[in-house]
């Protein structure tokens, strides 16, 4: 847990929690607040298995999984190739679109870019390729305020990374979907009181209302549990994923598009896929020890 992402509080978080769990159902647990000396305290504790609780880079896009391949250690959540695709938004597009996953189009820019003319009409979105959690997520629009052109000296994505996913902002509402093994859990839906589901929104009690299960007509449920279930099995995903949706509720069904899959999703007590394994009468240990089960069962290791 922890590490050095812009996601390192939530995944201490997520780790806490994981690990007081694990030890509440008589497991031997060793917590490793993630440094440059993983390695060596991995070997040192050697474990029947490592739950990854860690969010963002280098935890969530392959390199740690990577390093746990080579040292012959069983984890959880998904494989390295897996991480590698899935925590890139473009690489993610490129592996579900052509099976029939409705995602937003768009394409990558250079940052600087943005300061000479809009890469397509407002309102878009524009994103970090590879980060996680809403990092870094800016929706630019004809009223927003960040200038026509975006202003040099706004404060945005563009200043802290040269290379941006630009997106057509979809209208609607937020919705998604936790996946655990082969079944998708639920679909709720995320209503923030002020703004949209940022990272703020998302990891401060009382900004975002949780609604689970999420009050839309069957048939958008249905096609969010399949789409979500169908990406985590493209993306070839072990343990838990979440998928996170928009819906345009004026478009029916043909308005619900998937924004991104989560290979390693939040644990911590704000976290939407244990509200979701709740919904469906599975306490939080028992999320938890279904996940380490799945990763004892088949290994980690791709």
């Amino acid at each position: 847990m922890g590490g050095w992402s812009a996601e390192r509080p939530v995944s201490l978080m997520s780790g806490a929690g994981v690990a007081d769990a694990l030890e509440s159902l008589g497991h031997r647990v060793t917590r490793i607040d993630m440094g440059k000396d993983v390695a060596a305290r991995l070997a040192e504790a050697k474990p029947d298995v490592v739950f990854n609780a860690l969010h963002g880079t280098p935890g969530e896009d392959g390199t740690v999984q990577g390093m746990m391949d080579l040292m012959g250690l069983r984890y959880t959540h998904s494989g390295l190739v897996t991480s590698v695709i899935a925590i890139d938004k473009e690489l993610t597009k490129q592996q579900l679109v052509p099976n029939g996953i409705r995602m937003p189009g768009g394409h990558i820019v250079e940052s600087e870019s943005l300061f000479e003319g809009d890469p397509m009409p407002r309102p878009y979105v524009v994103k970090p390729v590879n980060e996680g959690s809403s990092v870094g997520v800016a929706i630019v629009t004809d009223s927003g305020n960040y200038g026509q052109p975006i202003a040099r000296t706004t404060p945005g994505p563009w200043a802290d990374f040269d290379r941006l996913l630009a997106e057509p902002f979809i209208k609607g509402r937020e919705l998604t979907v936790a996946v655990l093994g082969e079944e998708a859990l639920a679909v709720t839906e995320l209503l923030p009181k002020t703004g949209f589901y940022d990272f703020d929104a998302k990891y401060t009690d009382g900004l975002t209302q949780h609604v689970c299960p999420a009050e839309i007509p069957d048939g958008v449920r249905d096609a969010a549990l399949a789409m979500a279930l169908e990406a985590h099995r493209l993306l070839g995903c072990k343990g838990c994923s979440r998928s996170d949706f928009r819906w345009d509720e004026e478009q029916g069904e043909a308005g619900l598009y998937l924004l991104e899959v989560n290979t390693q999703p939040g644990m911590t007590p704000l976290s939407l896929v244990p509200e979701q394994a709740k919904y469906r009468g599975m306490s939080y240990p028992t999320l938890v020890q279904r996940i380490v089960d799945e990763a004892l069962g088949a290994g980690g290791i791709e």
